[in-house]
């Protein structure tokens, strides 16, 4: 064999020669594969990595259906959205140049020219014919010579052409094209991330890319009923068994109905710590200490008793479980609660109760969320629910990710919950195809909608607001002040003040983020930033202004006792009485105020505020704007981080929205939020592939009665009278 290159001949008595290599190569076809080790399954890897995408799974590149965002336009109208902010008159030359050399009609709509011509215009004579989307298209590259035609014989093509620029342009110049590209699947793999060889390979008739895009659930039913061969039992008994003992940790903390390829950059919160969660189990390790920050984010009653389980599980094994968290069944599920209060900021950091759930709901006055679980406190259920009389928006045909080809009516004028089990297709719906349209069609905006046939009634709407919990700002300088626009109105109380108009101060004098009035040490931050190698940076006060941002002449400035500095220490609720006087300052105030936020400081860091604290922020300077009655607000999930307590009051102010004639739909599991609805959609039954069903529409009540609806089974002893 060494001598033959391993490759041997072999001829058995009475039949023919035959040729076998020792080297996994087929001697008839000459392809050879390399040793399957585990490296060769592996994206992160280069021995197993797809060599065009690197084991990403997706390219980046010019999408035609951003270049081409109305087919219903000619090309004179604008149909090619890059050549649409260009000069007008050199383009009409250029479509003219173009019409003439090929034979394009300029004047009717796109969608109405031959194939061979739309393709002609997207990717040159080179490259028509050949499909769309292939980043491998031969690009015409410009020439010297005089007699070049961009528009004639020349023609590159519009996707040619961006990549070409793209390729060569500036930071500024990719920046503006960077709104034409988007995400696809890798063309070599697929989206499956690996090497063809590795792809090949099959375990009971699946490949592994087959295998992690089954949901958790499923593929846990798929390995318990694996039927291992004789031969197969000793190779593979130990390494089923921990695939199987994984599969059910994530199961059992609720996130059955990801995908294990799911990305990690699209989990929320929740799911994200629940994985981990899943991983502490199957360590199996005992005198731990667990801290959990409200683990029940994102989580549907259902799943939240399987949470509760596993916590229980992670207990009896000998650790010790910390949480922090508002639910009312987890509070009661507790041996020992620890109440914090009795109010929030400057109210709060005292230790209100300590002792078992069920003394803490006789703790009397002391605690609210005592008198909650004693239900001394309640946030009711409305007497009678509003009916829809403003028509409605309806999707047909809603078939992105696992919704099944829906149709939903969200009836406008009314406050709506969308319900369901974790992973039913909520997000998908609400905000991957309602929000997405809609600012698609209101503002143009280029973020793709998922699949979905059309959307009726958005003429009766003027505007969308979807009010998430990404963060205000992401650096120290945003604060509810300016993000509310109270700062403004503020710094130009300042500059009206007499010692202001005496020394010539302007409102840009009391910016932190303007030269003039700000410290020049620390530019006005408050902290100076020292980079570290190899770690984040550290951020240190600043010795000039001891974290005061101004310098002393600016801070000599003061409206009663105060100075710019001190206003942006002061909590709302220390604010509202000092600036009432000040209408458009103090209804900002008294906003932050409504919407749970009076402990906030007016100049607290953007980056220190929670993701629930930055929805109600961005709510408070919603409710702010005079409201034009035809608007549709998007939550999703706005009870997440608040206590009972507050939860009640941001009910207050969404139906004080509702009541001005707007529509609000919130993605929602509290049931006290769904109580309090309107409208309720239902989807499910189950999360993954077993959801995107409509399994209900309309009231809670229709809900409760609903024998599928899991919603509807948790929901039901809260509407008995």
């Amino acid at each position: 064999l060494s001598l033959a290159k391993d490759v041997v001949l072999i001829n058995t008595h009475g039949g023919s020669d035959r040729l076998f290599s020792s080297r996994l190569a087929c001697v008839t076809c000459g392809v050879n594969v390399p040793e399957m080790t585990p490296r060769m399954f592996s994206f992160n890897s280069p021995h197993g990595a797809c060599r065009q995408c690197q084991g990403i799974g997706v390219s980046e590149d010019f999408d035609v259906t951003r270049i081409v965002a109305d087919e219903n336009l000619s090309l004179l109208a604008g149909a090619i959205r890059p050549w649409a902010t260009g000069d007008q008159k050199l383009i009409h030359r250029a479509l003219s140049t173009l019409s003439k050399s090929f034979g394009i009609n300029l004047d009717i709509p796109f969608r109405k020219l031959s194939k061979r011509h739309r393709d002609l215009l997207l990717f040159g004579p080179d490259g028509a014919g050949q499909g769309r989307g292939s980043s491998s298209r031969p690009q015409r590259r410009r020439n010297n010579s005089k007699k070049f035609a961009p528009f004639g014989r020349d023609f590159e093509g519009v996707v040619p052409n961006l990549r070409r620029r793209y390729e060569e342009g500036t930071w500024s110049e990719k920046e503006v094209l960077e709104v034409f590209r988007s995400l696809r699947p890798c063309e070599r793999c697929k989206g499956e991330r690996l090497r063809p060889e590795s792809r090949s390979v099959r375990v009971h008739g699946r490949t592994l890319p087959e295998y992690v895009e089954l949901p958790i659930g499923i593929a846990l039913a798929t390995f318990e009923t694996l039927k291992l061969t004789e031969r197969e039992v000793p190779v593979a008994e130990r390494v089923l068994r921990e695939i199987l003992d994984r599969l059910r940790f994530l199961r059992d903390v609720g996130v059955g109905y990801l995908t294990l390829a799911r990305s990690a950059t699209t989990l929320s919160g929740g799911e994200a710590q629940r994985i981990r969660l899943a991983t502490q189990i199957g360590a199996n390790l005992t005198g731990v200490l667990y801290v959990l920050d409200e683990p029940s984010i994102g989580l549907h009653h259902r799943d939240n008793q399987l949470l509760l389980s596993t916590l229980v599980r992670l207990r009896d094994l000998g650790n010790t479980v910390i949480v922090v968290e508002h639910d009312e069944e987890t509070i009661r599920s507790a041996d020992y609660v620890v109440d914090l209060g009795p109010g929030a900021g400057e109210h709060g950091g005292h230790v209100v109760f300590q002792g078992s759930p069920d003394e803490l709901s006789v703790s009397g006055d002391a605690s609210i969320t005592g008198k909650y679980l004693s239900g001394e406190r309640v946030i009711p259920v409305p007497k009678r629910r509003r009916a829809a009389k403003k028509g409605e928006l309806i999707i047909y045909g809603a078939c992105a990710n696992n919704l099944k080809d829906i149709d939903v009516g969200v009836p406008l004028g009314l406050f709506t919950a969308v319900t369901g089990v974790s992973g039913s297709g909520k997000s998908t719906l609400v905000n991957d195809i309602l929000y997405r349209s809609l600012a698609r069609v209101l503002y143009r905006a280029n973020d793709d909608p998922g699949a979905h046939r059309s959307i009726d009634g958005i003429d009766l709407i003027d505007k969308v607001i979807q009010i998430d919990q990404s963060p205000i700002g992401r650096t120290p300088r945003s604060n509810p002040a300016t993000y509310t626009g109270i700062f403004t109105f503020v710094r130009e109380l300042f500059s009206m003040l007499t010692e202001s108009r005496a020394r010539g101060y302007k409102p840009g004098r009391f910016s932190f983020n303007v030269k003039g009035g700000r410290c020049e040490v620390c530019h006005g931050d408050g902290v100076i930033a020292i980079e570290m190698h190899f770690l984040p940076d550290v951020y240190i006060t600043c010795e000039q202004c001891k974290g005061r941002r101004y310098n002393s002449e600016t801070l000599e400035i003061k409206y009663r006792g105060v100075s710019i500095a001190d206003m942006l220490e002061l909590t709302v609720d220390q604010a509202i009485p000092l600036l009432e006087n000040f209408r458009s300052i103090a209804n900002r105030l008294r906003t932050l105020h409504d919407v749970g936020l009076g402990y906030v400081t007016l100049g607290q860091s953007a980056t220190t505020l929670s993701g629930g604290e930055a929805q109600r922020v961005k709510l408070a300077k919603e409710l702010s704007k005079r409201s034009t009655g035809r608007t549709l607000y998007i939550l999703d999930e706005p009870t997440t981080g608040l206590h009972l307590e507050d939860t009640r009051r941001l009910l207050d102010v969404l139906n004080l929205l509702v009541d001005q004639g707007n529509t609000v739909v919130v993605i929602e599991h509290h049931l006290d939020v769904i109580k309090v609805a309107d409208h309720v959609i239902d989807l499910g039954p189950g999360g993954g592939e077993a959801g995107g069903e409509v399994l209900v529409q309309g009231t809670p009540e229709a809900v409760a009665k609903h024998g599928a609806s899991h919603t509807g089974a948790f929901l039901r002893p809260l509407l008995v009278s």
